[in-house]
C-alpha cells in the first residue's frame, strides 16, 4: 500500500488538557527518509500501533482504537498517549485518505530514540488493498501452534501477550507459513489445545446460533471489529460471547469468520482441509455494516 500521507507527531503528557494540538503535528513526505537509525522501533520493534480502516474518507472506530492504543501502551510500559491529541491527529490524516472506497490510517508510538529522545510517534495514510476476493469467496485457514499455554499470559505478562505491538515478525511468519500449506492465513492455537486468534485477525464462530469468540485472556488482542460486529449482532437479539474454546469446537461450527479493521468479515471456507459451511447471506450483511460509517 503506498503511502498518501504522513504526519509526525510531538506526543504531549496524557493530562495535558489543551484543546488545540495543532502546533505539535509535523507534515513530512511519506516517501522521503524520517526516522533515526537510534529509532528502536526499527531496531526492536519496541512499539505498539493501531491501523483504523477508513470508508469514504470516514474513520472507523476512532474511539475504540484510541482506547486500544492506551491498553498497548500500558502493557509495554510506555508513557500513557494523550488520546485527545491523538484523536486530532486522526482528524488531520483522515483528509487525506481516499474520499471514495476504503483506505486505512496506522497510528505508531515508538520508545523513541535509544538514550533519547523519546517517545517517537507518527501516523501515516494509505488507500486499502482490494479485500473482495476474502470478503466474497472466503478464506482457507490452518491452526498453528503458537507455542504457549492458554495460562501463560498470566504467568509471565513480560510477554507482552494482548498489546497490539510493532513486533510482527512471528504474525507474519505465521501467513507465510499457512501460504505454504496451501491456505491463504493461519489460527492460533495454544500448546494446551485452545484456540485463541489469527496473525492479523478475530476469529467467530458460530455454534448451536451463539457467536462466540476466543475470551480476551490468553493473550488475545481485543479486536475492534468483533467488538463492533458483537454490538451489531446484539441489536438484532442475536446471542453472542466469549469462550474457552478447544480446538475440537472449530469442527462443530456451522459457520466461522476472521474479522478485522481493514479486511472486515472473511468467511472460512476450511480449517485444515476440514471444509466448513459458509453463510453468503450474512457476511454480506456483515460487510455491509462494517462498511457503514461508524465511531
Amino acid at each position: 500500500m503506498a503511502l498518501l500521507f504522513a504526519l509526525v507527531i510531538d506526543p504531549s503528557a496524557a493530562e495535558d488538557a489543551r484543546s488545540d494540538f495543532a502546533d505539535t503535528f509535523r507534515v513530512i513526505d511519506p516517501s522521503a527518509p524520517a526516522l533515526s537509525v537510534g529509532e528502536l522501533s526499527t531496531q526492536r520493534g519496541d512499539g505498539i500501533f493501531e491501523s483504523i480502516g477508513v470508508v469514504d474518507g470516514h474513520a472507523q472506530e476512532t474511539e475504540a482504537h484510541l482506547e486500544r492504543l492506551a491498553h498497548s501502551a500500558r502493557i509495554c510500559d510506555l508513557a500513557p498517549p494523550n488520546l485527545e491529541q491523538w484523536r486530532e491527529a486522526v482528524d488531520v490524516a483522515a483528509q487525506h485518505a481516499p474520499r471514495h472506497g476504503e483506505g486505512v490510517i496506522k497510528l505508531i508510538l515508538s520508545r523513541g530514540v535509544e538514550h533519547g529522545p523519546a517517545p517517537t510517534a507518527w501516523v501515516t495514510v494509505a488507500a486499502a488493498a482490494d479485500n473482495t476476493v476474502a470478503r466474497e469467496h472466503g478464506i482457507r485457514v490452518v491452526t498453528l501452534d503458537r507455542g504457549y499455554g492458554i495460562d501463560t499470559p498470566a504467568k509471565a505478562p513480560w510477554l507482552l501477550l494482548g498489546a497490539k505491538t510493532l513486533s510482527y515478525a512471528v504474525n507474519m511468519a505465521a501467513i507465510r507459513e499457512a501460504k505454504r500449506r496451501g491456505a491463504d492465513d493461519a489460527v492460533f492455537v495454544s500448546s494446551d489445545g485452545f484456540v485463541l486468534e489469527a496473525p492479523t485477525a478475530s476469529l467467530i464462530l458460530r455454534l448451536d446460533g451463539r457467536f462466540v469468540t476466543p475470551a480476551p485472556n490468553g493473550g488475545i488482542l481485543h479486536g475492534t471489529t468483533q467488538l463492533s460486529l458483537f454490538a451489531h449482532l446484539e441489536e438484532q437479539g442475536l446471542a453472542t460471547g466469549y469462550a474457552t474454546i478447544p480446538i475440537s469446537a472449530l469442527g462443530q461450527a456451522d459457520a466461522a469468520w476472521l474479522v478485522s479493521s481493514v479486511r472486515l468479515a472473511a468467511p472460512i471456507t476450511a480449517i485444515d482441509d476440514a471444509a466448513v459451511p459458509v453463510d453468503a447471506d450474512l457476511t454480506a450483511s456483515f460487510n455491509r455494516y462494517l462498511l457503514s460509517p461508524r465511531d
